[in-house]
């Protein structure tokens, strides 16, 4: 063969591309696992309860202004009677919510939805009546008004176990639904009258609910402040605000919030007039989501993207080994690099289905000392070595636990994927640097020019 070192390259690429359709294969694999997840998430949604967003208590009063026109002339003329209808809306002008959340995590086969139950306080106070004073639009036309009703609105009531509403320690009966055009999943309670003419109120609530992943708090008030403690370890917080203090423990977390009216344009959306309002996962909020920072199918899919990398290094080293020991070990056949790459895709398969049933952390390992005794006990046959076998083996095992570094280490995977390139590479250029590559490809190298005419001067 004239180019034997050429053609053993292009088949090793060849292989190279193989793996990388394996590779590809198993990130499919990833991407429908990961759906399935998702689908159980959506199922335990439509049978639990969705993630949870809480706006109110907000007072409501209902009222209809009556006036008189005079239409036509002569004998057609008439008076008729107008009228129109509106609701008043008026938010707290100081509200104080405490929560406590427990996680309640469901299942659907396989795949683990986080759910949670909470158990929310809500104390609502209000100063002053004015947001609900109706203002005529028609000289001498006829008000009457509604008694004031409470409400609560609620993204999923279906998540609703319990509630109490109390009007200065008094108990007031608990009705579904909130009587709000725009926001009418929830609930609400009709207030006495006297509540518009004494001018000022305080309403407590009391609620049981279950959710999953996350849950909210609208700031509906001028002022509000909302503390929460939960047994969930994995915070993330969201929303349109963040905690103004937090301490997230191995055992749970403590957060609190403290936003105004002059942060936040909520209280202005709800008592604005008309129809034109977001809906309620729209507006502003305070939020918790209850995440899983170890999510197997994202580090998965995280690894694979690694995987033609993890591929490309192993082939250098065997290759390199087979280059510089050339006259200890056995040359190496392309057909026995297919098998280590082989080898190699199947750690991420193997990590994938193994992670479905234990942690991470144990999946990640069990895989990869199976690939390291499996690669080590074939690499000594391949190089014809125990001692090469194991001690590729070996760099097997120190590639699988880089791997494992970038994978846990993500704020800093860059630079320490960056600084195990550079290593790599310098390790190359050193052992190499020796090394006469012509006559490895069996060629001879450039002759010495011959020296000039007139040059004395010795080689």
């Amino acid at each position: 063969m004239k180019h034997p070192v050429l053609v053993k390259m292009v088949a090793v690429l060849c292989m190279v591309l193989l793996i990388s359709g394996v590779l590809a294969r198993i990130g499919w694999l990833v991407d429908e696992r990961q759906g399935y997840q998702q689908q159980a998430v959506e199922s335990v949604q439509q049978s639990y309860a969705g993630a949870q967003t809480l706006m109110g208590p907000v007072l409501q009063r209902r009222c209809t202004e009556e006036w008189q026109v005079v239409v036509g002339s002569g004998s057609e003329r008439r008076t008729d009677t107008l009228r129109r209808t509106w609701a008043m809306q008026s938010v707290p002008a100081s509200l104080q919510a405490t929560s406590t959340v427990q996680a309640d995590a469901r299942y659907r086969g396989l795949f683990k939805v986080n759910g949670y139950g909470a158990r929310m306080g809500l104390t609502a106070q209000w100063s002053d009546m004015a947001a609900l004073e109706p203002q005529r639009r028609h000289a001498g036309s006829t008000l009457s008004c509604q008694a004031p009703t409470v409400w609560v609105a609620v993204a999923d009531v279906r998540g609703l176990r319990s509630a109490q509403l109390r009007l200065a320690g008094q108990g007031l009966a608990v009705k579904p639904g909130t009587g709000h055009e725009t926001w009418p999943d929830g609930l609400h309670a009709e207030l006495p009258g006297a509540v518009v003419e004494k001018g000022a109120a305080e309403i407590t609530l009391t609620l049981d609910m279950m959710g999953t992943a996350d849950i909210a708090l609208v700031p509906a008030a001028r002022s509000v402040e909302w503390t929460m403690a939960s047994d969930w370890p994995h915070p993330s917080f969201g929303g349109r605000f963040l905690p103004v203090s937090r301490e997230v423990r191995d055992n749970g977390f403590d957060a609190r919030w403290a936003v105004t009216a002059l942060a936040s344009g909520a209280s202005q959306v709800v008592e604005q007039a008309g129809d034109k309002r977001p809906a309620l996962t729209a507006m502003d909020t305070l939020a918790v989501t209850f995440t899983d920072p170890v999510n197997p199918y994202v580090l998965a899919d995280r690894a694979i993207k690694y995987g033609l990398l993890f591929v490309v290094l192993t082939f250098a080293a065997v290759a390199l080994t087979e280059t510089l020991a050339r006259q200890r070990v056995r040359r190496v056949h392309p057909v026995q690099y297919a098998m280590v790459g082989l080898a190699l895709a199947l750690f991420f398969l193997l990590l994938l289905a193994l992670s479905e049933h234990l942690s991470f952390s144990l999946a990640y390992a069990s895989a990869a000392v199976a690939c390291v005794l499996l690669l080590g006990h074939y690499g000594a046959h391949m190089l014809g070595s125990a001692r090469d076998g194991w001690v590729f083996g070996g760099g097997m095992a120190l590639l699988y636990g880089m791997l494992y570094l970038l994978l846990l280490r993500e704020q800093t995977a860059l630079l320490l994927g960056a600084l195990g390139l550079f290593g790599a590479l310098a390790a190359v250029m050193l052992l190499t640097r020796r090394l006469d590559w012509y006559r490895l490809g069996g060629t001879t190298g450039p002759a010495a020019m011959p020296a000039a005419a007139g040059d004395t001067r010795q080689a």
